[in-house]
């Protein structure tokens, strides 16, 4: 690529040569007249919300762009439309959420594809009621086994990858890939969730076990008397889904910081400290904390919390940080406490890319604008461009595929409105023609794409337009 084809946008008071219009690559919103709603019929959708329809009614009417306006309905209530399973068990709420093509619950997606409707629960006792149902479904899971990911329905259903897999698979469980956001996320919904409605009902006395569990799952995951009682393998052609060295990993210094086993792509990690998890952890702790001191007065388990929080986050001054030449100080995506680090970024959530999205990291944090500007590079070997689009991806779908996840959060972290509106003009033209979002496409021909239902990307896609919507009216 030569300079002439690149177009250099000054962002955030740095110049992103990344963000190139390449020869026969065009950004501009599509002429289309017509857009017929890709939303299954009412009859046929899993749960409705009225807060929800009602904010789908008024965020498109301040849309001025008509594509950007189908993929919001399309998109935003998707994992409502498609995904939940809400039921009345015992009189309690409790709400299974698949992923989309996959029927199992992750941790991780089921807390990411409710979190957009959060601030609606207010609205609607009903919507309020599944995101209790989500929370109590991942808490009963968590105390089924916290070094899992993925669950069934079915407790008593058997994983297909009991086959493969050389863990310690339980009935009900899915997968077992240990990861640190997998624990993260369904604190981060419990508390958002207590904020936002002040109902304390889904933090009882399973709740707290789960919080224990948390606590003592990452203090084993520290390592700091020998690699602890997780360990994966499996018997499979595709390295990123097995782990060396027995199923332990490459050996860390214990300084602190928190192994985790796979990243949240469910890809195995190079160097066990996956830094921005560590972040992740960090703020759910002081969170948790917090909520054990004002619902179950538990002091000891609150102080157990905050001081792991100090810990860690004292590390990671120390051990997350690396120097590269054009960029000076970054954090790092892995390192071993040895010295070595992994220097990428991926577009699966906990990335470096999302920590002012989901950690109280401040967007002009010195060392993350610096880190910033080399995720949005070809410097950071997962970022790729092409003639249908550019943005970060991750080993998980291979070389040159673009993750939607990542362009969103490209936004999300975005204070410059030039940015943000090109990062929606770039996800209203990948689509493929589906309407919805998808796990990647492939950086040349947006029609070559990898899931076609993925409701995570959908939801997400559905907070970003309600967030730019509210706060840069007109933009869009």
């Amino acid at each position: 690529m030569t300079d002439k084809t690149r177009r250099k946008i000054l962002i955030n008071g740095a110049v992103f040569s990344s963000l190139a219009i390449l020869p026969g690559m065009t950004l501009k919103w599509p002429d289309r007249k017509v857009f017929e709603s890709h939303r299954p019929e009412l009859k046929d959708r899993k749960f409705t919300s009225k807060a929800v329809e009602n904010t789908i009614l008024r965020v498109k009417k301040q849309i001025k762009h008509p594509e950007v306006a189908w993929l919001f309905e399309n998109c935003f209530p998707n994992t409502l439309d498609t995904t939940v399973d809400f039921t009345m068990i015992g009189g309690q709420p409790d709400t299974y959420v698949i992923t989309g093509d996959i029927d199992a619950m992750w941790l991780r997606d089921s807390t990411a594809q409710v979190f957009p409707y959060l601030s609606l629960m207010n609205e609607d006792a009903e919507l309020r009621q599944l995101v209790a149902g989500v929370i109590r479904r991942q808490v009963a899971c968590i105390r089924l086994d916290p070094y899992a990911n993925a669950f069934y329905k079915d407790t008593n259903r058997i994983s297909e990858w009991k086959e493969t897999d050389l863990t310690d698979m339980k009935p009900g469980v899915h997968e077992r890939k240990w990861e640190i956001d997998s624990l993260c996320y369904p604190m981060r919904l419990s508390y958002h969730y207590w904020k936002m409605t002040g109902d304390q009902t889904p933090f009882g006395e399973d709740w707290l076990e789960a919080v224990t569990l948390i606590i003592k799952t990452f203090k084993e995951q520290q390592r700091k008397d020998g690699p602890g009682p997780y360990s994966f393998q499996r018997r499979t052609a595709w390295a990123t889904d097995g782990v060396p060295l027995a199923g332990y990993g490459y050996p860390v210094r214990p300084v602190g910081l928190i192994c985790s086993m796979f990243r949240p792509s469910d890809d195995a990690t190079i160097f066990p400290f996956l830094i921005p998890s560590n972040f992740f952890a960090v703020d759910v702790l002081r969170k948790m904390a917090q909520m054990l001191t004002d619902i179950h007065r538990a002091y000891g388990y609150a102080r157990e919390c905050s001081a792991l929080a100090d810990e860690v986050g004292a590390a990671l001054k120390i051990y997350s940080i690396a120097t590269l030449n054009n960029y000076g100080k970054i954090y790092g995506f892995e390192t071993n406490g040895l010295g070595s680090y992994n220097l990428m970024d991926d577009a699966n959530v906990p990335s470096l890319l999302s920590l002012p999205y989901l950690t109280d990291m401040p967007v002009d944090d010195v060392v993350y604008r610096q880190t910033r500007k080399f995720i949005l590079s070809p410097d950071n070997p997962f970022f790729f461009q092409g003639s249908a689009g550019y943005g970060v991806g991750g080993p998980h779908t291979g070389m040159d595929m673009i993750w939607p996840l990542g362009i969103i959060m490209r936004a999300l972290t975005s204070t410059d409105t030039a940015e943000i509106k090109m990062c929606v003009e770039l996800l209203s033209s990948t689509h493929g023609g589906t309407g919805f979002m998808h796990e990647s496409f492939y950086k040349d021909d947006a029609s070559r794409f990898t899931r076609k239902w993925f409701a995570w990307a959908n939801t997400l896609f559905g907070e970003l337009i309600v967030n730019v919507v509210q706060k840069y009216p007109g933009l869009i």
